[in-house]
């Protein structure tokens, strides 16, 4: 089923929030730390903005009815509607996208961001993947 008009504004204000977010930490910061030190410091500033997040949070997979257990791990879940997928790879292959379209399925969430801290710009290295937006 595809967002209201209502649900696709408040997850673009959300997106829109988390990317400069990651466009403050990147220009302080630049590329070459761990992803996990990215995460952290995501985490800290989307709790400043006052965006509730969540992170590692197990992805389920259901198949023919059943559940077949934690079949992945989003790195953030923000305000319980937008999942962020990132990275600190000085690429940003498709499979990333790819990816998270699949969380996205699982989740049935309608929109996500791969972030790739590991670029020249964070321009490059964000993407936005919709599923049913």
């Amino acid at each position: 089923m595809a967002a209201s008009k209502e649900d696709q504004r408040e997850l673009d204000r959300i997106a829109k929030i988390c990317v400069n977010i990651a466009y403050v930490i990147h220009k302080k910061l630049g590329p070459g730390l761990l992803e996990s030190a990215y995460l952290r410091i995501f985490l800290h500033e989307l709790r400043k903005a006052g965006l509730k997040a969540a992170t590692e949070v197990a992805v389920p997979l259901i198949w023919d009815g059943e559940d077949m257990g934690t079949a992945y791990r989003a790195d953030l879940i923000v305000e319980g509607k937008l999942v962020i997928e990132l990275k600190a790879v000085d690429n940003h292959p498709k499979l990333f996208a790819r990816q998270l379209q699949t969380y996205l399925k699982l989740l049935d969430y309608r929109l996500g961001l791969v972030i790739s801290f590991g670029l020249e710009t964070i321009a490059k290295g964000t993407e936005r993947v919709a599923n049913n937006f």
